[in-house]
């Protein structure tokens, strides 16, 4: 018999996530949903889900596992129409970059003998560069040697916590156990900075004076640094992951403030010197930086657990017993 997972929300992520299983299919039978029929239809003609279901309490009904590939102001809203209809035992996932909040929905909602496992995908190196969106998007190997942030509550089950590892590794990603506020603060740094200094470099240029001439010579520099804002959240997501996680993103704005301070007074004084080396070691950071993505050898990445059988064995034959059976 053939385990359900639900994914709801079938975009980059949760296409991409069912584009990965799809190879499991004599295992695993992927359900997907999403608010717009158009990309349901479209997300099981590319492969990416099994069936879909248009109806979201019967989406769910009978899932072990149920993906949450929403933007963060969507997530609530999706649990309460969800909750009612959940089995029991069931594991709901979210995806979302802010766990904080998230949590605690999740605590308000979900019903007992439901379990709750945050996730933050990161996208493999190969497609860092990539700038389309949505279904269009997915790909089966989107998170191959990338790095999922995995953090649950002290209430979820040990059990619920191994299979959704497991399942992270059948997306061919690695995991970095967090907790919430680790979570958090690591992402309002990379994920959430980026796109508010987007949006900070287009609010002090963007229909400001000289812009109605300098708008015809914007050019790589500029597009590259307001991209951000465009391939990554919705203005709706971002403003509600950067309120939902307003202390750890103040203090990352604080310290783009400073750093740029600094550049500024250097180049007020004049001291060549000084600005040389904050390029030099801003471009010799990246450098470093991205080749480590790119190898992406980081440390302990390949450790073998040591248990001779996994819960998820136990429960129903282990999901990486899944993908050794289907390799062979």
């Amino acid at each position: 018999m053939s385990v359900k997972i639900t994914i709801i929300g079938l975009g980059q992520v949760g296409g991409s996530i069912g584009l990965a299983l799809a190879q499991y299919k004599n295992s695993l039978s992927v359900f997907g949903h999403d608010k717009e029929i158009s990309i349901e239809r479209a997300a099981q003609k590319k492969g990416a889900v099994e069936k879909t279901e248009h109806n979201l309490p019967r989406a769910v009904e009978g899932a072990k596992i149920v993906i949450l590939a929403l933007p963060v102001h969507q997530v609530r809203d999706t649990l309460g129409f969800i909750a009612p209809d959940l089995m029991e035992g069931a594991i709901v996932v979210d995806t979302s970059p802010v766990k904080s909040e998230v949590s605690k929905w999740v605590k308000d909602i979900l019903p007992a003998g439901c379990s709750y496992v945050g996730i933050v995908p990161a996208i493999g190196s190969e497609f860092l560069n990539g700038t389309e969106k949505g279904l269009d998007s997915a790909r089966a190997d989107l998170f191959s040697k990338s790095i999922f942030l995995l953090d649950a509550p002290a209430s979820t089950t040990g059990e619920s916590v191994e299979l959704v590892m497991e399942l992270v590794q059948l997306l061919g990603a690695n995991i970095m156990l967090t907790d919430i506020v680790e979570s958090d603060g690591l992402m309002a740094t990379v994920h959430l900075l980026p796109q508010l200094v987007s949006v900070a470099l287009l609010n002090a240029t963007v229909d400001q004076p000289g812009w109605l001439e300098g708008r015809k010579l914007a050019g790589r520099a500029y597009v590259a640094a307001t991209s951000a804002l465009v391939v990554e959240d919705e203005p709706d997501a971002l403003h509600m992951s950067a309120l939902h996680n307003k202390e750890n993103v103040v203090r990352s704005l604080n310290t783009m403030i400073a750093s740029l301070g600094a550049l500024r007074d250097d180049i007020e004084k004049g001291n060549e010197e000084a600005v040389k080396v904050r390029l030099r070691a801003a471009h010799e950071g990246r450098e470093v930086w991205l080749n480590e993505r790119i190898s992406a050898n980081w440390e302990s990445m390949h450790k073998e657990s040591d248990k001779p059988i996994s819960i998820s064995e136990r429960l129903f034959g282990g999901l990486l017993g899944i993908r050794s059976k289907n390799r062979k």
